[in-house]
């Protein structure tokens, strides 16, 4: 072991020397003994500004997980809790928090609570031990006789530390929520030791699932067979509110121990409940049921430590034999049990196989105007079939796609459990395989209007994807997969526009069914308008109102692409995107209107990110030419095509009609940037109900015609004075 805390400044080290010196002797340390060791090693006190409150509670932590390592009591059963017990009865209570403790949630772990967890762990001579957020070492402090000791803790400060109380540990500095891929070079741990932060995450700031972040990372880390123990907040149990959050974490693990405390952190400065987990990663039964106590001495009687299960892939139980049959005997055949399928434990990012076919798949027998739907050039090996039947017009399905060279990566069960079906996985792939792609030409965004530029010094635009889908068919399913395949490339800042609020239920769904929290995804309403985003990495998900609102010289347009940068590479998913559908302006029933600040706010998001993937969705693509006048990264108009701009594009479109819409659509499917499909009807059976009006009710009727003729006769009254007025002013 180094020298004592060789790694800290002078003063920090004489005042930790005074307080090893207390510790070990039985005397209590009061408040006045810790101020007095930190007045004597900095040669004053903390109103001269020398030292803070919270600077003596993390070296008296420090020099407690130092005194840990020399064993001053025995741990080697439940009943040894009781020494740990009296040592932290010993210590002040800490009444003073930082915010730097607020904001990293910097609340370590009690000694006793401590020693239970490592008692409970039933460390191995051979473990490799990981604490991902180590803190000042007061959880992993008790372990003894293992093989190897990693720990990873954010703070700076508090990783130094650690290096000079455990030399002989890998210390590394990741945010504990993303350690599975962080340390994947490392070796897999087998014991993990844990105390996450509750409500703050690295780059979402307020986080409240942010504990279930972290223990999902470290169930993905450790190894098949191993164990992990984990202090968790109270909500995180099977209540009504979390228990579908709680399922999901815990799906494919065996829960040994569950424990509730109510007030086992009252001498870190709270009274809050918290709960512990003994959790061996292999396919176990039913959780059990919760131990509550108040304290750690009367938890101890309550426990049971359980035996550590073998390492590796858990092995299928042996079938059964069935008995010769007699033929002295009555036979009766068994009603079939069904055969359950187990899902995968382990859940990693691969890639989503498929057969390119280099001849198109066969038409089905069409229907009226219809053909039932089918991906037309790939083959997936493992997805399943769209829950419910889709076709898409005679028009688009006589027309293949391109054969895509894009192969996403996505979760095992994605693919395994159905979550996404064949249909929406292409896609995926097609959303892909036009994001390498870019358009011709080189722009930059025009001083005025929404246009984009020729210039020798602009920027490459990537291309963009149209999702025409109907209701029904799962587009905001496949926005998330196509974030989700953009999130685990390493692209960690994406947004999601919608039309409303209420629509960030939906999002959160669809994300979190792929595997997703729900935190990932944080509404831009949670800043002000004038303040810098401070989300590192997440989905911000934006509505059109709020993307066209400012105030006076700050923009929420403007604050989007500070937080994305000028080099976002990001997905941009116009969910609902017929919203911004009025870019272009027009004629309207009232006469010729301007371009919708939010048709317009949509298009310079997309002029001002040009790497970025913009994928569009909305059931009503094709049906106007305006809903395509926001589709800039389509290549429709411009470089290489017959329209040199939007405004072309929409004339020459409007004139050809409804036809000239098909013609665009069935062009864009055969590039591979536009697919269109709708929920079949087959097998569905209507039959007409006509309700008889009573004369009351045509009584009502007529008396609502006859008002609407007045106020439409009224109304038409004004309108030709009016014109009157004008045509007398003008002569």
């Amino acid at each position: 072991m180094s020298d004592l805390f060789d790694t800290t400044t002078a003063a920090e080290r004489r005042a930790a020397t005074i307080l090893v010196d207390r510790l070990r002797s039985t005397e209590p340390i009061t408040r006045a003994d810790l101020n007095a060791a930190m007045v004597e090693g900095y040669g004053g006190t903390d109103a001269d500004g020398l030292w803070t409150q919270r600077d003596s509670f993390e070296i008296l932590e420090h020099v407690l997980a130092h005194y840990l390592q020399f064993r001053p009591y025995p741990l080697g059963s439940l009943s040894d809790v009781a020494a740990a017990c009296d040592l932290l009865d010993r210590l002040p209570t800490q009444t003073v928090r930082s915010e730097d403790q607020i904001e990293w949630q910097q609340f370590s772990t009690p000694v006793d609570l401590a020693a239970v967890a490592v008692l409970l762990a039933n460390v191995q001579t051979g473990d490799v031990i990981l604490e991902p957020s180590a803190g000042n070492g007061l959880l992993v402090a008790h372990c003894r006789d293992f093989s190897a000791l990693q720990l990873n803790e954010y703070a700076p400060a508090r990783r130094a530390r650690l290096a000079d109380v455990f030399p002989d540990a890998v210390v590394t500095g990741h945010d504990g929520a993303t350690i599975n891929s962080t340390l994947a070079d490392a070796p897999r741990p087998n014991l993990i030791l844990m105390n996450p932060p509750f409500s703050r995450s690295v780059g979402l700031g307020a986080d409240a699932h942010a504990a279930v972040r972290h223990l999902q990372a470290a169930l993905r880390r450790l190894q098949i067979g191993g164990r992990l123990v984990a202090i968790m907040p109270d909500w995180f149990g099977p209540n009504a509110r979390m228990r579908d959050l709680f399922e999901t974490t815990l799906r494919d693990v065996s829960v040994r121990t569950s424990v509730r405390l109510e007030k086992c952190y009252l001498k870190h400065g709270t009274s809050i409940a918290v709960r512990l987990f003994v959790i061996d990663k292999m396919p176990g039964t039913a959780i059990p049921a919760t131990i509550q106590r108040s304290s750690i001495r009367e938890l101890i009687s309550a426990l049971t430590i359980h035996e550590r299960g073998p390492l590796g892939a858990p092995s299928a139980p042996a079938p059964k034999r069935s008995s010769s049959p007699s033929l002295f005997r009555a036979m009766k055949s068994g009603r079939a049990q069904p055969r359950p399928y187990h899902a995968p434990v382990r859940n990693n990012v691969l890639p989503v196989d498929y057969m390119p076919l280099d001849t198109p798949a066969p038409l089905l027998e069409q229907v009226g105007v219809y053909l039932p739907y089918r991906p037309s050039r790939i083959a997936f090996d493992a997805a399943g079939e769209h829950p419910t039947a889709l076709v898409e017009s005679v028009a688009m399905g006589s027309i293949a796609a391109p054969i895509p060279a894009y192969v996403p990566n996505l979760p095992e069960r994605t693919v395994s459990e159905r979550l996404l079906s064949a249909s929406q996985l292409e896609t995926v792939v097609y959303a892909g395989h036009a994001w390498d792609q870019f358009l011709p030409g080189k722009f930059r965004p025009a001083k005025e209007g929404v246009g984009l530029e020729d210039a020798e010094d602009g920027r490459a635009y990537r291309k963009g994807y149209f999702l025409g889908d109907g209701t029904g068919a799962g587009k905001g399913r496949q926005v998330a997969a196509c974030i989700l395949d953009s999130w685990l490339a390493g692209r960690r800042r994406n947004i999601w526009i919608s039309k409303n609020e209420a629509l960030l239920e939906d999002a959160r769904r669809d994300w979190t069914a792929l595997g997703g929290l729900a935190a990932d995804i944080q509404p831009l309403a949670n800043w002000k308008i004038d303040q810098a985003i401070p989300l590192e990495q997440g989905v911000l998900f934006v509505t059109y109102p709020t993307l066209r609102s400012a105030r006076g010289d700050h923009s929420r347009l403007q604050q989007i692409i500070d937080w994305a940068g000028e080099d976002f590479e990001g997905v941009i998913g116009f969910d609902e995107a017929h919203e911004m559908g009025g870019v272009a302006g027009g004629e309207g029933a009232l006469g010729k209107k301007e371009g919708s600040q939010q048709g317009i706010c949509g298009v310079l998001l997309q002029n001002h990110l040009p790497g970025a993937r913009v994928l569009y969705a909305s059931a009503t693509g094709a049906s106007d030419v305006n809903n395509l006048a926001y589709a800039v990264r389509l290549g429709l108009w411009g470089p290489e095509t017959a329209f040199s701009n939007r405004e072309q594009f929409i004339s020459g479109i409007r004139k050809g009609g409804i036809a000239a819409m098909e013609l665009v659509a069935r062009d864009l499917k055969a590039l591979g940037l536009y697919t269109a499909r709708a929920l079949s009807f087959a097998g569905v059976e209507y039959e007409i109900l006509r309700h008889e009006l009573s004369s009351e009710q045509i009584a009502i009727y007529d008396a609502y015609a006859d008002a609407w003729a007045i106020l439409w006769r009224a109304a038409h009254k004004i309108a030709y004075r009016e014109e009157a007025v004008m045509r007398r002013s003008a002569a």
